[in-house]
């Protein structure tokens, strides 16, 4: 029953979570299979073109807050990406903070294991035409669990050299700093995993934490030698927040926009 919670239920709308019906029928009818029934039943375009048209920072969904006047909009002339993704089931209320100055704010989240999972993986199909990402997923899982940085940095390395080159040349994807840190966001959140983006600190805001078992990756990005990811890291002393929670893992990451690739891939352990 938990598993079934975990991929079907958590749709929320200020009250009890609720499952997808569709989904449980046909998990039943399927032979009690787990899939992906209800987003198979169709793919997400419109909110791909959104994405590219705003050159959305993807890793902010993870960590999303709103307000009420966001949640509720539907402006045809000034259409905006939460919204849209709320009203079509792709995202959910986590929780309701109420503003001691008056109104609310809103913690959301896709809903279950269902949708995460298979949003991520429509997002590395359009981010880098990539069909056939199943062993690079199995090498970053594998990578992440064993705290093998030296594996991490060659499966990121080859992720983005397996790129076409024509991905970026017909559109602007490529363009902006977000671009990276969005694949790279896209492939680990397809794992399923705790990520944490745009973290808070007392000092600053780390790009992207990763949860994996015992084990913290304190994430900094950088585009085209911009200051130095790993030392921001350890000036800032972001570690500090997660001292004591387990293996901590500090990785910079440098990428070139011209290379298209990471130039630079420094890490340390904390104990």
């Amino acid at each position: 029953m938990v598993r079934v919670r975990e991929w079907y239920n958590g749709y929320n709308f200020c009250g009890e979570s609720v499952y997808n019906p569709f989904d449980i029928l046909l998990f039943i009818d399927k032979g009690f299979i787990y899939d992906n029934y209800w987003f198979a039943t169709g793919t997400p375009t419109f909110l791909l073109k959104l994405i590219k048209q705003n050159n959305y920072y993807l890793p902010r969904l993870s960590n999303l807050r709103v307000d009420s006047s966001l949640i509720d909009s539907f402006d045809i002339e000034n259409i905006k990406l939460e919204p849209i993704m709320f009203q079509a089931g792709y995202l959910t209320i986590k929780d309701v903070h109420e503003l001691e100055f008056g109104g609310f704010e809103y913690s959301l989240q896709h809903p279950n294991k269902e949708v995460a999972l298979s949003f991520n993986d429509v997002l590395i199909r359009y981010l880098t035409d990539e069909t056939s990402y199943t062993s690079t997923k199995s090498s970053l899982f594998t990578a992440l669990k064993q705290g093998d940085l030296d594996k991490l940095q060659t499966t990121l390395i080859s992720l983005f050299a397996s790129i076409p080159y024509n991905n970026y040349v017909k559109n602007t994807i490529g363009d902006y700093e977000g671009y990276y840190a969005s694949v790279i966001y896209a492939y680990l959140a397809s794992l399923g995993i705790k990520i944490i983006a745009e973290d808070v600190s007392n000092k600053g805001r780390i790009d992207l934490t990763v949860f994996l078992n015992d084990k913290i990756y304190i994430i900094e990005f950088k585009v085209n030698g911009k200051d130095k990811p790993l030392q921001q890291i350890k000036e800032r002393e972001y570690a500090q927040k997660y001292q004591g929670q387990g293996d901590i893992y500090l990785v910079g990451i440098e990428f070139s926009s011209e290379e298209r690739n990471i130039v630079a891939f420094e890490w340390e352990r904390v104990k």
